[in-house]
């Protein structure tokens, strides 16, 4: 009986990566480059949490149906919900990624239904914040009788408010002239800290750390310039992060808060404007923002509020992945909600030039076919990979594969029988798609499922293999199952046809404390010999990064440092650069 209903509310899951959204800045005035900003945007402030007072009235809300909660429980989720959930709930809990939580639906779950969700999560990719040690029972209790409630809107950005949170610590000026150390900086790797709100530079030679630099809360991706000399990071919270790597110790030269919250950013990579224009996207509000790549001085902002691929108004449709064209001056912008994919050339950011084309709706990441010609990217809700034909501006494919379709940037390769292809693995199921991409050399299987293997189970994030390799990582990171979540499937590409060699990722690292050690995003040195794996503990747990020999397949180092809190990404600077992958 138990086993029936638990399949039963499995069924309904609130699906979620929950990795993601927004918190607030505190802390002082920053003295010199990299400490913490205490600036607070107007916006920000408008929207920011009460403080917290013994004996707090009770939150006032116009749903009577909704649990009680004080203005300080509510104050709390509400900071919660945007650091855990809003990034695949939405900040108004319309859902994409994962499933709507607004009140129509969840007050007629009720708290103890919600709470098995939140506590216990789902093969589909829900975390499950209890079990993993993340939450404990009073804090998804406060979660179950949040979103219950109605949510808060948060105020708009402007280019204003933009300028105004603005730093340039060096001038362009002041900075160096030429590489003023000795790093390689091609194999060196920038590593997300996600609850420090820092990244740290680790040296991919000597496995040394080079810097820990303070960044935005839980930054979601590092991208290169074109040159390989500036990094941009971007943290949940919208902070975004300019860091010269020509320094004698890589920091930070400029920052900006673009919005609330926000998951992407590029640079332009076309010929003759290298280094030149920068993007970013917000999930809060629902648009993105063009900048001089060198100072980060917001240049013009576009909404993406409009009508979906179905005909559909959308009020918050959250730019996903970025990513800048190698044929044209122009950026690709996903839509997550309305399936728009929008091209802009930014040759002239006073008279922009856009075009939309239409995918499928929930858009989120993607990358490059090897040729750096066709972006293929993920319409996760959708369970579909839509493809574009950056040469010709248009639409090439938009292809069915498994549910909840999460590739990372994805993993070219090719096949054996089939040719090039590109493969995503995905939250929602243990299938792994591969697509034909050689319409020209290999055209019956373009744009097609051409094989689909088995991986260990749904909750993967990230599928990755390298030019110089034979190996196909995938990790499951979301599985319930720790078992699962703390290990890694690799397949041969050689031979497909045999199952995956699992892995144990987190025995590698030998960490002592109890916790989650969810194993996250292979990522590949610059010579594609070695790569690199998260162990994601908790804040308060130790976590650490396991470097795998990927010829032998066999653990070769452990990184370990107090400093390294819930590492997460990891963005090696030449592959990033050139679009490895």
């Amino acid at each position: 009986m138990r086993t029936r209903k638990l399949a039963s509310l499995v069924a309904l899951a609130l699906s979620s990566l929950a990795l993601g959204a927004m918190a607030q800045q505190a802390g002082g005035e920053p003295a010199k480059p990299g400490e913490p900003t205490t600036s607070i945007t107007s916006p920000e402030a408008k929207y920011g949490s009460a403080p917290y007072a013994a004996g707090s009235a009770m939150h006032q809300t116009s749903n009577p149906k909704a649990p009680p909660m004080t203005q300080e429980e509510f104050d709390r989720a509400r900071q919660i919900y945007f650091e855990r959930c809003a990034g695949c709930h939405g900040v108004l809990r319309k859902g994409a990624t994962g499933k709507p939580l607004t009140p129509d639906i969840t007050v007629d779950k009720g708290t103890e239904y919600l709470k098995v969700f939140i506590g216990y999560g789902s093969p589909a990719g829900m975390p499950n914040w209890l079990t993993s040690g993340e939450f404990d029972e009073k804090t998804v209790d406060l979660m179950a009788r949040y979103i219950q409630h109605d949510p808060p809107t948060p105020p708009e950005f402007s280019l204003e408010d933009m300028e105004k949170s603005r730093k340039e610590y060096i001038p362009v000026a002041k900075r160096p002239t030429r590489k003023m150390n000795n790093y390689n900086l091609n194999n060196l790797f920038s590593v997300t800290l996600r609850d420090a709100g820092e990244i740290a530079l680790i040296d991919g030679d000597t496995k040394q750390i080079v810097n820990i630099i303070k960044t935005g809360y839980a930054v979601h991706i590092s991208r290169m310039s074109a040159s390989g000399r500036y990094l941009y990071v971007i943290g949940r919270d919208a902070r975004l992060n300019l860091i010269d790597l020509w320094m004698e110790k890589p920091d930070n030269v400029a920052e900006i808060k673009v919005g609330l919250e926000a998951r992407s950013v590029e640079t332009s990579k076309f010929k003759g404007w290298e280094d030149k224009i920068a993007v970013a996207g917000t999930y809060w509000p629902p648009q993105f923002v063009l900048m001089d790549g060198d100072t980060l001085k917001p240049k013009k902002i576009v909404a993406t509020r409009g009508m979906t691929v179905d005909n559909e108004y959308h009020p918050e449709p959250r730019v996903a992945a970025i990513v800048a064209s190698h044929q044209k001056p122009e950026f690709l912008v996903n839509a997550k909600e309305t399936g728009k994919i929008w091209m802009v050339d930014y040759t002239d950011l006073t008279n922009l030039k856009l075009k939309q084309l239409d995918a499928a709706k929930f858009l989120h990441d993607g990358g490059f076919d090897s040729t750096r010609r066709y972006f293929l990217t993920a319409a996760n809700s959708s369970d579909k990979i839509a493809v574009v034909d950056t040469k010709e501006s248009k639409m090439a494919a938009v292809i069915p594969v498994g549910k909840i379709p999460h590739p990372g940037r994805g993993a070219n390769f090719k096949h054996p029988k089939f040719g090039p292809v590109w493969a995503t693995s995905g939250l929602g199921d243990e299938s792994i798609a591969i697509i034909g991409t050689d319409p020209k050399g290999h055209k019956a299987n373009a744009w097609k499922v051409v094989q689909s293997l088995k991986g260990q189970g749904g909750g993967s994030l990230f599928i990755k293999t390298h030019p110089k390799s034979s190996n196909l990582w995938v990790d499951t990171t979301l599985n319930p199952d720790a078992k699962i979540s703390q290990s890694v499937a690799v397949f041969d590409i050689k031979d497909l046809s045999k199952p995956p060699q699992i892995i144990d990722i987190a025995a590698c690292a030998g960490l002592k404390d109890d916790g989650a050690k969810r194993v996250v995003q292979p990522e590949y040195n610059q010579k594609g010999d070695e790569v690199w794996f998260s162990v994601w503990s908790a804040k308060d747990k130790e976590s650490a990064i396991v470097v795998v020999d990927d010829k032998t397949r066999t653990c070769k180092t452990t990184i370990k440092d107090a400093k390294l809190v819930t590492p997460t990404g990891k963005f090696n600077v030449f592959n990033t650069q050139h679009d490895v992958y």
